[in-house]
């Protein structure tokens, strides 16, 4: 039987059309059946339309069928993604506008911080329906590949207690890999510009690195450049870059305070920590606001807003835009495809992983989800001991891991005292907000989002009745201290190149290769 593929949450704009291009640039995989579903019947149908297009261009055997309906398209799936936003962007609004009230500033607000708390309690709800669903239809042993965030938050549960082996998978060790050969380019050239006589290219290729950690927040605890390793001058190269310098400062602080760079954008890195956004007049002191990723208040949720409403707009040009190439020079980077070929043909793969712990790194907890290298063959997906995390490094990690087992606890079991503590734990909330905001804050944002929240169906009159007893402490007025105004259609219009490339990059994926392509060149 052909190999199935279900992609849950397929209507994302970029990111499904991508995967597809990866996976089926895969001979091997190029008479696979693809299912995909999603509950937006519009983006699904678009999507759809431009995949099978790309399919019918280069002439190959894939099978594609669209459904809103999610166990026909699990039914006897072999892999199953999971690309979703639950909560769309309506629940994701609520995530970066109800904590503003209270002072609490977020770039992206999906991984940690009241944002990603909040967000991992819609998903998980979500995640064990999916996982129940794979149980019950899909193949025995089929393999949930999980994208979406919080990533940890959801890799946690579907393993812990939706009873599905589940990987979860990150672009962010790529970013700051290619950011790490762009560093170490800039230091061996002295001055000399590419195209300049003498000048040598660094590649991401180049830079053999281990990184170690949990998602978003994973330490390059070694970067290897023709057999030296260059972590200890990396202060020194960050610091120097004449872009990296003025983009990546929250970093750049990082490595002089814990010796190690770290995976995540500076503007995600920096709602993790305590320190760099918790007094709002500071926050410009470490963010940049030429990119979103780089610190811009709300910056994704305004991304993805312009996105898809372009997207929906734009469509009939992308339709008559060129379709895509699948080809080995054209794939991209993304793990989940050379997972599923790696385990169909048994040609090796080595790639970073969101996997349980289980003794992976000693000196972290081991039913924490870690960030880690893995190997893949067609024996199955490898984790090797990686050793234990530079102690600070563990700390900083060790402090998210809390937040991230009491918020995966409370949204199983719908405990709203657990979720209180999860988000009293998490460093920045609690460095910006008292016990009692917290607590009204959470219960301003459960009742905000009950709609996603089946667990805290008891809960939530409970939650409403508090709101309405008390004073009101979310009182401030502020859109941010980095917010920028998000375009309308007629705004875009006026560029609608730029637009459309916006659309096509509304996922961090593309923002990072984007920052990477734009921004690394020296």
């Amino acid at each position: 039987m052909a190999l199935k593929i279900a992609v849950i949450g397929a209507g994302s704009i970029g990111f499904t059309r991508g995967l597809m291009r990866d996976m089926l640039a895969v001979p091997e995989l190029q008479n696979a059946t693809f299912a995909f579903m999603d509950i937006d019947r519009g983006n699904l149908g678009r999507v759809q339309k431009l995949v099978q297009r790309d399919i019918d261009h280069n002439k190959i055997g894939a099978t594609l069928t669209a459904t809103m309906n999610r166990r026909e398209a699990l039914e006897g799936a072999d892999y199953v993604y999971n690309v979703t936003r639950i909560g769309r962007l309506e629940g994701f609004t609520t995530d970066i506008e109800i904590p503003l009230k209270y002072g609490v500033d977020q770039c992206v607000g999906d991984t940690l911080c009241i944002g990603g708390i909040m967000y991992g309690q819609r998903n998980v709800a979500a995640i064990l329906d999916f996982c129940k669903d794979i149980r019950e239809v899909a193949k025995p042993g089929a393999l949930f590949l999980n994208y979406a965030n919080p990533m940890a938050i959801n890799t946690w549960a579907a393993n812990t207690y939706g009873g599905v082996d589940t990987i979860g998978l990150c672009h962010g060790v790529e970013g700051g890999q290619w950011q790490i050969a762009k560093v170490i380019e800039s230091m061996i050239n002295k001055g000399k510009k590419e195209g300049d006589k003498g000048f040598k290219a660094v590649t991401r290729k180049d830079v053999d690195i281990i990184c170690a950690g949990i998602n978003h927040q994973t330490w390059y605890i070694q970067a290897l450049y023709k057999g030296r390793d260059w972590t200890d001058r990396l202060l020194k190269g960050f610091s120097e870059h004449p872009v990296y310098s003025k983009t990546e400062k929250v970093r750049i602080d990082l490595i002089k305070r814990f010796g190690y760079y770290t995976t995540e954008s500076n503007g995600h890195v920096s709602e993790y920590v305590p320190w760099y956004r918790k007094r709002t007049k500071d926050i410009h002191k470490w963010i940049s606001k030429d990119d979103w990723i780089n610190g811009e208040t709300g910056g994704y949720l305004r991304v993805c807003t312009e996105g898809q409403n372009w997207f929906k707009t734009d469509f009939p040009t992308w339709m008559k835009a060129d379709p895509m190439e699948f080809t080995m020079e054209k794939r991209g980077s993304e793990h989940g495809s050379y997972i599923i070929e790696s385990l169909e043909t048994g040609r090796p793969y080595r790639g970073h992983f969101n996997v349980p712990n289980n003794g992976c790194i000693p000196n972290l907890d081991d039913d924490a989800i870690v960030e880690v290298p893995c190997y893949v063959d067609a024996n199955g997906v490898s984790v090797p001991q990686v050793g234990d995390l530079p102690l600070g490094c563990a700390a900083v990690c060790a402090a998210s891991i809390n937040v991230q087992r009491l918020a995966v606890e409370a949204a199983v079991h719908g405990d709203v005292t657990l979720l209180k503590q999860a988000a009293m734990m998490d460093p920045l909330t609690g460095a910006v907000c008292d016990p009692n905001e917290i607590s009204q804050m959470v219960d301003e944002m459960l009742v905000a989002q009950a709609k996603w929240l089946p667990q805290y169906r008891k809960e939530i009159p409970k939650a409403r009745a508090r709101l309405k007893s008390e004073k009101p402490l979310g009182t401030r007025k502020t859109k941010g201290a980095a917010r920028k105004k998000t375009k309308s259609i007629a705004d875009m219009r006026k560029n609608a190149t730029a637009a459309r490339r916006n659309a096509q990059e509304a996922d961090k994926a593309a923002a990072k290769r984007k920052q990477q392509a734009r921004k690394g060149k020296v």
